[in-house]
């Protein structure tokens, strides 16, 4: 977010001409801005640069002056002629005179109530490393000056506050080792005037400017009486280089080095030749074999990020993004919490994973904060030519999906990630694994996040952050191929062709992208919530940590997950009992289901509502046209309006005011993928609902409503994430009392019945609607049931299985047996398998599936169908 400036003087034409050419283009946070005009009302601000650089100092005159800061009357050693912007080049060009010591130019500066701009090194020129110095390192330069201040601290009362600044012109890391070009411009680290001025010009419009931990001169010599006055200057000397490399990291990340060099350093580690020597056994001369298959699993495996192709995935991405999508959403909150975690530590980002464009999402939105680039983990299916080795310069790398039969693989991708944390770089995966087809979040797996925890916890002088972010799309650009899968489909393998067929994306809208960042934690707070000691864990107390914090991640996702226009107009249309819904229904049903979501604390996007609360009407419209340009939705005009007789005439029937909204059947599985990126929020009541409405409906009693809720629980033990921190009764009485609360239910004496209602809508309705998110799942489980017939005359492979229960959902919907086609899911029908195996229904017996023997006859399959059918109010027809 930018702010408005305030002109407060009028520089000299150079200057203006300058500044009005690049230095305007620069947009400030008001964070920044904020931060130092808040210092300003406590003492004397001193702005404190790391390199001596004109380009730097110019920039921050410039900005200091055009928001109404401290303006800077001092800088030292610039000798810019009339480019100073001190005023003092020009003057003493024409009236030249005897040359002041610097401490007195900055001592008059900070006395007459300015301010000043101090750089701590000067960068090492061609001759200094040629001399011997450090091409990694700056030359002293502003020792004497900080002398100077510290004096000045000592006669007054009002402190001097050093403000660390950090102005970066190029967030390309740094890299290890001088190369030749550095030997004429200067490392990045330490870049010279020239190298500089190279960075400004091709980057201006995309420079970072952070301020540091402000440092107290007052305080801090209230604290350091007992040191000489050069262990002082010393002392702040480093504090102040400290929090300005600390910045400055925030944006470029950890320095780079050449990918074999990398290589070459993981193989050569304790642990990993440890590990090799441990594989090898008593025939050493496996170890050599086993180095060089090291070296080519890393081959394989390792990102190698390239600033030229990270620069142009930058620019087709935004083309890519700005062309299909309305826009990408997040709160800047979520950033600066983002930038925080990445000053203190290493950040492992754990996203949601609903599509193929998770993969960039992420980088782009890194790369246009000035956030260091992720390094990401994909599957080694995206490695095909020619897209996996853009992917892998732009920071993937890959790993296999199984590491099952090959040792060697889980300890070299074990050493690859301790690796990429003690170095410090961003990490990325997802504790799904997949990409999630229906929407909904998948089981977490933790075979790489108990990879990540141990790589954490062997190096504990590295404080490392887990950070759970939804992504959420209101309509997923492989919603074509989801929909050929759900519905029993084979996935199609990841090609060059593929690639070719999909840029039929571009031609289509897919609504907005929404980011939100849950609570980032550490393994210490994980720690502390299982009531774990500090130091060494036993391997079961490993096992809980990775657990806990998998499962914390998914709930966290779970929790900020946004409320988006798409995912509002799917859940209201779907839920929706009749066959169409008029434009104004539609939209009073969204503010009435959002309601219900602000009262859960659910994180409304901007664009779904207004800070009041208010439902955005053009959004909801937008959405619903997206849901029709996508043949996800019909639009239907009654012919007796002059509006839809015009409409006609035009061929189209656009949403909005008038139009009637009808799914076609065949279409309401990809349409159900939207909804269910928020059906988790109405998980709980909607159980209850279903309890309460099975027929004959209200009044039930409160134990019968009880019971039949924590069988549906169990029942749906692998669909849906339940609170895992909360104890059933605890869910089902505080679901019971907020519904009480919102008129939703009433209890009279043992029994529940409907409640009076609220929001137009009489409390049956809600519980109608409630049950009604649910039917889908609800049916689907009826047509796995159903599908056990298959195994009355003998085990079947469990897809097998799966396939014929598909056929069979197929049959039962054009019968009319259920009323919703997206209940013919096949990640529905295999979950609830799952949920039957669980109950003990039936059991796994050389890779296929067989019913317990008790349950081997056409009447039991028949009455388990019936106890999910009475659900329904549905009868159970004999096969």
């Amino acid at each position: 977010m930018s702010i408005e400036p305030r002109n407060t003087y009028e520089p000299n034409p150079v200057l203006r001409a300058l500044y009005a050419r690049f230095f305007d283009r620069i947009q400030v946070d008001e964070a920044w801005v904020k931060t130092v005009r808040e210092l300003s009302s406590k003492g004397t601000v001193v702005y404190v640069l790391r390199n001596l650089n004109p380009v730097d100092v110019l920039a921050l005159d410039h900005l200091t002056r055009r928001y109404g800061l401290p303006e800077v009357r001092f800088a030292n050693d610039l000798r810019m002629g009339i480019l100073d912007p001190t005023g003092k080049g020009l003057l003493d060009g024409i009236f030249p005179g005897p040359r002041r010591r610097q401490s007195d130019d900055l001592r008059d500066a900070i006395e007459n109530g300015s301010s000043a701009t101090l750089c701590l090194k000067r960068p090492p020129g061609m001759l200094d490393v040629a001399a011997g110095a450090s091409g990694g390192r700056g030359l002293k330069e502003g020792d004497e000056l900080i002398e100077t201040l510290i004096n000045i601290q000592r006669r007054r009362d009002t402190p001097v506050l050093l403000v660390p600044q950090v102005i970066i012109w190029s967030n390309r890391p740094d890299t290890r080792g001088t190369n030749p070009l550095d030997w004429f411009l200067g490392p990045r680290e330490w870049p010279s005037s020239i190298r500089t001025i190279g960075q400004f010009l091709y980057n201006y419009k995309h420079v970072a400017l952070r301020a540091g931990e402000p440092l107290d001169l007052k305080e801090f010599l209230e604290k350091t009486d007992a040191m000489t006055p050069a262990e002082r200057v010393r002392r702040v000397t480093y504090a102040l280089l400290r929090r300005l490399e600390r910045e400055r990291r925030s944006v470029t990340g950890p320095a780079g080095k050449p990918p074999d060099r990398i290589r070459h350093e993981i193989v050569r580690s304790p642990k990993l030749r440890s590990q090799i020597a441990d594989l090898a056994g008593d025939r050493p001369e496996d170890q050599s074999v086993l180095m060089g298959r090291a070296l080519g699993m890393l081959r394989e495996m390792q990102a190698a990020p390239n600033a030229a192709t990270i620069k142009a995935l930058e620019l087709m991405m935004d083309r890519v993004f700005h062309r299909i999508y309305r826009g990408i959403d997040y709160p800047q909150q979520d950033i600066e919490r983002l930038r925080s975690a990445a000053k203190e530590g290493a950040i492992i980002l754990l996203p949601s994973h609903k599509s193929h464009i998770d993969y960039l999402l992420l980088s782009y939105v890194f790369q246009q904060e000035q956030l260091p680039l992720p390094h990401v983990a994909a599957g080694d299916n995206l490695s095909f030519f020619p897209l996996g080795s853009v992917f892998r310069r732009g920071g993937a790398f890959f790993i296999r999906r199984s590491f099952k039969g090959d040792p060697l693989y889980g300890v070299v991708v074990d050493a690859y990630i301790r690796r990429l944390i003690r170095d410090g770089f961003p990490l990325e995966f997802f504790l799904e694994g997949g990409r999630s087809r229906t929407g909904k979040l998948l089981p977490p797996k933790f075979g790489l996040l108990k990879m990540v925890i141990d790589a954490a916890l062997g190096v504990p002088h590295k404080r490392v952050y887990f950070v759970p972010i939804s992504i959420g799309y209101e309509r997923v650009v492989e919603s074509g191929s989801y929909t050929h899968e759900l519905a029993g489909g084979e996935k199609a393998r990841e090609d060059a062709a593929g690639l070719v067929k999909s840029a039929s994306v571009l031609q289509h809208r897919y609504g907005r992208i929404n980011l939100q960042v849950g609570h980032i934690m550490t393994l210490d707070d994980i720690r502390d919530e299982l009531g774990l000691e500090p130091g060494e864990i036993s391997e079961n107390e490993r096992r809980a940590l990775v657990t806990k914090l998998g499962n914390r991640v998914m709930d966290e996702i779970n929790r900020v997950a946004a409320v988006t226009p798409g995912a509002l107009t799917a859940l209201a249309a779907l839920s929706h009992s009749r066959r169409g819904l008029p434009h104004e229904e539609l939209l009073e049903r969204c503010q009435r289901l959002l309601e219900t979501l602000r009262g859960m604390h659910a994180r409304i996007s901007d664009a779904t509502a207004t800070s009041a609360g208010k439902l955005r009407p053009e959004a909801m419209r937008e959405a619903a046209q997206m849901f029709v340009d996508a043949e996800m939705m019909e639009a239907h005009a009654p012919a007796d309006t002059a509006e839809s007789l015009a409409r006609r005439r035009r061929g189209t029937i656009s949403a909005g005011p008038g139009a009637i909204y009808t799914i076609p059947p065949g279409k309401r599985l990809a349409l159900d993928t939207s909804k269910n990126i928020i059906v988790h929020f109405f998980v709980e009541r909607a159980l209850v609902a279903i309890a309460m409405t099975v027929p004959p409906g209200p009044t039930v009693g409160r134990q019968t409503v009880r019971d039949r809720v924590y069988k549906l629980s169990r029942l749906f033990k692998f669909e849906f994430r339940f609170h895992a921190d909360a104890s059933f009764d605890e869910i089902f009485e505080n679901t019971l009392e907020t519904m009480r609360t919102a008129g939703e239910v009433e209890q009279v004496g043992d029994h529940l019945d409907a409640g009076p209602g609220r929001e137009g809508w009489s409390g049956r309705e809600w519980l109608e609607t409630y049950a009604s998110i649910l039917r889908n799942f609800v049916e689907g489980y009826r047509v796995a049931a159903r599908g056990l017939g298959a195994l009355v005359k003998g085990p079947v492979s469990e897809k097998d299985l799966v396939k014929k229960a598909l056929a069979v959902g197929n049959r039962m919907f054009l019968a009319g047996e259920i009323e919703r086609n997206e209940s013919v899911s096949k990640p529905i029908i295999a979950n609830a398998y799952l949920s039957l195996k669980d109950q003990g229904y039936l059991h796994d017996v050389d890779g296929k599936v067989e019913l317990a023997e008790s349950f081997r006859t056409q009447q039991a399959v028949r009455a388990i169908e019936g106890r999910i059918a009475g659900y329904l109010d549905a009868d159970v027809r004999a096969p």
